[in-house]
């Protein structure tokens, strides 16, 4: 049975938590404990699957408990409740939580949390793979691109239009930036899909204190990873790019082509967390001829593709639903159980596209399409209309 722990300090809200979440005691095992001190003895008598914690808490607070959580039980998905005007709480706790939820959140919203978040663990059943996704708070970033932002943050010149655009270059950043600013904790009416946008919505002082203290991007050392990282970013951006583009070329809703964007400039974010978890055996998944079939190597050796990964950890930081599944599916799209336009369909055409597009220029024009799939939205003439669109967007670009 699924095991979850609330910890907070003012025992009404326990009780409240306890009494509506009655109805489902027989699919969830619940304690409530008083203090971060409490729950570690909980979790000493034996480990919980989720832990949702308050940080305002007096003795240990919600982010020095948290901490000790991620180092003692890397495999807990850990959640906190935090109050919308604590700033300086969010900048302490972002590299130790994988969500964030606003107070006042209701019991209903609550559980909901807590259900995705038992869903993902089943997603992915390997226990050392999920403890090394859940233990991971920062993905590293191309040097360049990280000594960029570094610079663009401390200068006092440095305004959020550079440092944004700086942060839609490399999706490690771009993925953190979204995983904070689409948080519960702000609160927004719609998701955020562009990273120059997080960027804005964050202000400048906020972006400052997440780069320069709170440290929420890395370097990436390219000496003891096969992955090309520079290639990757490239490919993930433009898959964005020319994602969105099909969405607007196909009269989406503007939700759509922004959570299109989104997907696209994250699809394959789960190689990053593969070459980052076993660098020693990621080389062996790397088809240099065939790209597109790397994924199927990747199940072969780890029993799991990058795809699914990369979506686990991006449900794992609650990024949108749709963003989620084009990411698990944008190789197997008529797996999935939606079979509309959506994010996955123009993600899906994107980084086909791209990919055909690529190896034309190497004498290989085998189709990357699930072809069935990609019927149910496309004649051969709309097929044309969308690689001109790649053309207009990529032709001039190495």
């Amino acid at each position: 049975m699924n095991r979850v722990l609330f910890v907070d300090d003012e025992t009404s809200i326990l009780s409240g938590l306890r009494r509506m979440l009655r109805p489902y005691r027989n699919e969830w095992e619940m304690a409530f404990a008083e203090s971060g001190e409490q729950a570690l003895i909980f979790m000493e008598e034996k480990p919980f699957d989720v832990v949702v914690s308050d940080m305002k808490m007096p003795g240990m607070n919600g982010v020095e408990f948290l901490t000790k959580i991620k180092n003692q039980y890397p495999d807990a998905i850990r959640i906190a409740l935090s109050g919308h005007a604590e700033m300086e709480m969010l900048l302490e706790s972002v590299q130790v939580t994988h969500q964030f939820l606003a107070k006042p959140s209701d019991a209903e919203h609550i559980r909901n949390v807590v259900a995705q978040a038992f869903a993902l663990r089943e997603m992915l059943e390997d226990e050392h793979l999920r403890s090394c996704i859940a233990s991971i708070d920062i993905l590293p970033s191309l040097p360049e691109l990280y000594s960029r932002v570094m610079e663009a943050a401390s200068s006092p010149d440095g305004t959020l239009k550079d440092i944004g655009h700086i942060v839609g270059e490399d999706i490690s950043m771009s993925a953190k930036i979204l995983k904070i600013v689409n948080s519960a904790y702000f609160g927004l009416a719609r998701e955020v899909s562009s990273p120059e946008d997080a960027a804005t919505i964050l202000g400048l002082n906020v972006i400052r204190s997440l780069i320069l203290s709170a440290k929420i991007f890395s370097s990436f050392d390219q000496s003891n990873c096969a992955l090309n990282l520079e290639k990757l970013n490239r490919h993930c951006q433009r898959v964005g790019f020319l994602a969105r583009a099909i969405a607007q070329h196909e009269d989406q809703s503007r939700r759509i082509c922004d959570l299109s964007l989104m997907s696209g400039l994250l699809h394959d974010i789960g190689k990053l967390v593969l070459a980052t978890a076993y660098a020693d055996r990621f080389p062996e998944t790397l088809n240099p001829g065939r790209p597109s079939e790397d994924w199927e190597e990747e199940q072969h050796i780890f029993g799991i593709s990058h795809a699914q990964i990369g979506a686990y950890l991006l449900g794992v930081w609650n990024l949108p639903n749709s963003v989620v599944e084009a990411v698990a599916y944008h190789h197997i799209p008529d797996k999935a159980i939606e079979h509309s336009f959506s994010p996955l369909t123009a993600t899906h055409i994107a980084d086909a596209l791209l990919l055909e597009f690529e190896a034309e220029h190497e004498g290989d024009t085998e189709p990357a399409f699930c072809v069935d799939y990609v019927a149910k939205f496309a004649d051969e003439e709309k097929l044309n209309d969308w690689r001109a669109l790649t053309v207009e967007l990529f032709g001039g670009i190495n």
